[in-house]
Parts: C-alpha cells; structure tokens; sequence
C-alpha cells in the first residue's frame, strides 16, 4: 500500500509542478500542533495538517493529495516519534530534498514505552485483522503534547521553527507566542485547581496517551491495550482487579479506538465512561476537559 501511494505520489507532483500554490505553507502531522503553529504563525503562513481529524497517527496511510501538499510546504514541523512520522518521513525527506524539517520534541524528557517495539499491528475499530501498515515504533512515547511543560516545549520548538525560516518577522512570532505561552500558563492554573488535593489519581484509558499528563501530576495511567492489541480476557480480569484496589473512577475513551473493552471495564467497575480525544485542535479545552472528569468522577 505505502510503495502504490508513493508511486502515485511521485506521479502527480510531476503534473502538478507547474501549479506548486504561491502562498506559505507548513505542515505538521497532527492537530495540537496545527493549533500551536497557527497561534505562532498567524497570517504569515497557511499550516497543513497531514493526519486528519478522526484518524489515528499511529497508523494513518496519507493520500497522494496530501502529499503533493507537504511537497508544496516550505518546512514539515514533526512531533516525533509518532507511527506516521516513523513510517513517512525519510521518503517525504527523499522526495522533497528542499523541504526544512523541524522536530518539535526536542529538549523534551521523553518516557519509553517498552512495549512499542511489540507493536506489529492495531486491532483499532473499522481495520482488518492482520493488516501490515508498514509502520514502525521506537520505543518513545510519542505524546509529547499531552502535558502542560510538553505544550511549553513545542510552543518554543515551534517559535524557533518559524523564525528559522523567517527572521524578518522575528517580533511577530515572539509576540504570537507570548500570547499563546499565556493561555497555556492559564490551562496550567486551571488544572492545577482542578486537581489540587485529588485523592483518587489513576484513571482507566485504552491507549496510552496520557503518560505525559499523567507523569506531570502524579497520576497512574491503567491501560486496556496490551502491546498494541486488544487484551485476553486474562488481561482483562487483571485490570479490573487493579482499578477495584485503586477504586478507579474513570475510564476515558478515544474516537480512534474500539470501545467495547471500555465500556465492559466500567460495568465491572462502576467507573464512569469519558469520551476524550487528546488528538483535538483545542489542545487547552481537551486538557481542562481531562481534569475537569478527573475531579468530578472523584465527587459522585
């Protein structure tokens, strides 16, 4: 699938040379980045999400459309170590020799996820059993994002992002980040009341993605996904037995992932069911949203 879409990609930026757009664009791979880059950017360049909403990053396949836009982009601004990213940069960076590439992970502590490297397949809802995506894992979790001080560092990655690639302009961009350093320092605050003198501090939640949020508030995150796939019923009965000893009270759900497990463990359990999407463009509501379920699931 990867090589018929790289071929059909290398096919039409050839017929689509001679209409390469004249306005600035840069893309990224997800959403809460797109919400980062516009803040900074304002209207000094167009930003192109590649993975789109709704879609998961560990596993997305891009279009030769979308291709043709990162080839029309004058820099890529990458998360890190995500699926997509892991399985599509080196033949976006082949394929676009002039392309700029920034990494928006850089100077952050990155937690290891041992597990990753099991990681042949996603059993995700509405994908066939068994189908290779080609994509490989590192042993980083990627969710860099999910956390107040990672905010602040792709914040930053993404201000020296852009004025690398534009100096003139160098005050406007400080000044876009100034403001947006301010409204996540107003979702730090907010969350910090929120979870201020919490007592229940482990939550339930299928994939993985909140380690980082997790690690910055001294929470412990239970995981349904075991290696990638979903658990055995073994699995299954071993977390309903840690979440009854922690006296779990929730267990938060994603739009990319099958819900059936979840929504089992709450029976057991009597947690309550939180649909969350730690992928959405509004990074500063889905953050308050998380604490917001925490502190309110300890209340009932």
């Amino acid at each position: 699938m990867k090589q018929i879409t790289l071929l059909l990609f290398s096919l039409l930026l050839f017929s689509c040379a001679e209409k390469k757009t004249s306005e600035k664009m840069v893309s990224v791979t997800i959403e809460p980045q797109r919400y980062f880059a516009e803040k900074i950017a304002g209207d000094k360049y167009t930003i192109n999400c590649v993975v789109p909403a709704g879609q998961s990053p560990e596993t997305y396949d891009p279009t030769p459309q979308q291709m043709i836009k990162v080839g029309q982009s004058v820099a890529y601004l990458k998360i890190g170590y995500i699926g997509f990213e892991t399985a599509w940069m080196d033949n976006i960076v082949k394929n676009n020799p002039n392309l700029k590439v920034f990494d928006l992970s850089e100077g952050i502590a990155v937690i290891d996820n041992p597990d990753a490297e099991m990681h042949e397949e996603h059993d995700h809802e509405g994908e066939e059993h068994g189908h290779d995506h080609g994509h490989k894992h590192t042993g980083i979790d990627p969710h860099t994002w999910s956390s107040v001080a990672g905010a602040k560092a792709v914040a930053w990655n993404t201000l020296q992002a852009f004025i690398a690639l534009d100096k003139e302009n160098t005050k406007f961009y400080f000044d876009n980040y100034n403001a947006l350093l301010a409204e996540i320092e107003k979702t730090e605050a907010t969350i910090n009341q929120l979870l201020e003198g919490l007592s229940n501090r482990t939550f339930i939640i299928y994939h993985p993605a909140l380690s980082y949020f997790a690690a910055e508030y001294q929470l412990t995150q239970l995981c349904i996904e075991m290696d990638g796939k979903e658990p055995s019923p073994a699995q299954l009965k071993e977390l309903v037995d840690t979440a009854r000893a922690n006296n779990t009270r929730v267990v938060f759900i994603q739009q990319e992932f099958d819900q059936k497990n979840a929504e089992l463990i709450a029976r057991e359990t009597g947690c309550k069911l939180v649909r969350i999407n730690p992928l959405s463009y509004n990074w500063h509501e889905e953050m308050i949203l998380i604490a917001q379920s925490l502190k309110d699931a300890e209340a009932n």
